[in-house]
């Protein structure tokens, strides 16, 4: 059995290796061509599986009869073209969710330090309530951060309440995060979910933060805005025509980062194992790894703070530890001036660094500090 997995995918080695014959190659050269003896294809975002390649691939006798992406999202792989084919299919979900939540995160505390305000004073509207939103409205939720929801195919599902529409949420958050999937079609697309219309409705001083889908913003439209009265910020790490995006939108984000929001070593090692197991039933087969035998130890595992910092501070320092947005941000301007923006956008994906979860830290807090044992374990911190 041959198996073609994503370079960019790590544990496939071990994951994998023990199935098959393993072969690695960069996603975006993953093409129709390129599944022609694969028996296993195991992919990231990045890489397109859609009718055309597919149509294309088991008309020169391919061999494929399953494929996984080590992604939540799944808008990149056209699911009804593998099911025509025989194909069977397999994503995971939630697998990167902690670090797009510390993404989050980090973007508030980062910006609140530099623009002067505090987290514990804005009301942060949530839009997309899956894995990482539903994550995310119960970490804010737990340090005493006003939330509210907008998910309408939930609200559709369960009943209205603890859901508001998009509307009210541009009408009275002070934070719009952004973690839909893309949906192009139907009652509930989210194509342009911000369009034009919306991004000028946004009240002066909104921070609008996008980690769901670049195709979810009108970013010519946020573009003007930037560029026009300035009055608002954004922290973009999905965009628009990725990896060939608006140089001029990432020069006027606040945070710019090439869409590494869930890029965490935890989450990605989440990923595979995910896939791992999934191919493992398929194949009927028992799944013999478990994702503590691929976890390394954190390089920064314990941290003790003895007080003379409020819980804000003291969080930001503790997510600094394992996890600094400003490197990304940093990054991509960079390596997109240096090399070109393609180039550069995908150099600082293939040679992302070491990056851990907020959950690896343990903290121990001395008698000044302990004030704060509840507010930052609702945060996400273990404590000692």
């Amino acid at each position: 059995m041959r198996i073609l997995v994503d370079a960019n995918v790590p544990g496939a080695e071990a994951c994998f290796g023990p199935l098959g014959e393993l072969e690695r190659r960069p996603g975006r050269e993953i093409d129709a061509a390129a599944l022609q003896d694969i028996d296993v294809l195991v992919i990231r975002s990045i890489t397109r599986l859609d009718a055309a390649t597919l149509d294309a691939a088991v008309a020169r006798g391919s061999r494929l009869r399953f494929v996984g992406t080590c992604t939540i999202g799944t808008d990149h792989v056209d699911q009804a073209a593998l099911a025509r084919h025989g194909i069977a299919f397999a994503s995971a979900p939630g697998c990167n969710a902690e670090a797009v939540v510390d993404f989050v995160l980090g973007s508030l505390l980062t910006l609140a330090e530099r623009q002067g305000w505090r987290l514990a004073e804005r009301r942060v509207g949530i839009v997309g309530v899956g894995n990482v939103g539903g994550r995310l409205q119960a970490r804010l939720r737990a340090i005493g951060i006003a939330c509210l929801a907008c998910d309408p195919p939930r609200a559709e599902r369960e009943g209205s309440e603890g859901f508001a529409t998009l509307d009210t949420l541009i009408d009275e958050c002070d934070v719009l995060c952004l973690h839909t999937p893309l949906v192009r079609e139907g009652p509930h697309a989210t194509h342009h979910l911000l369009d034009a219309q919306r991004i000028a409705e946004l009240a002066p001083g909104t921070l609008l933060l996008n980690a769901g889908r670049g195709d979810c913003v009108d970013g010519a439209a946020m573009r003007q805005r930037l560029s026009g009265s300035g009055d608002i910020t954004a922290v973009l790490d999905v965009w628009e025509g990725e990896p060939a995006i608006d140089p001029a939108l990432r020069d006027l984000a606040a945070i710019a980062t090439p869409h590494i929001a869930g890029h965490s070593l935890d989450g990605k090692l989440r990923g595979t194992h995910q896939i791992y197991t999934a191919l493992c039933r398929h194949l009927g087969l028992p799944a013999r790894l478990g994702l503590d035998d691929l976890l390394p130890q954190s390089p920064v595992s314990r941290l003790v703070l003895e007080g003379g910092l409020d819980a804000e501070e003291t969080l930001r320092l503790c997510l600094r530890a394992v996890y600094d947005v400003r490197r990304d941000h940093d990054s991509l301007l960079r390596e997109s001036r240096r090399l070109g923006m393609v180039a550069g956008f995908d150099a600082c994906r293939a040679n992302y660094p070491l990056r851990r979860e907020l959950s690896t830290l343990t903290l121990e807090l001395g008698e000044a500090a302990s004030a704060h044992a509840a507010w930052l374990q609702g945060a996400g911190l273990r404590l000692a």
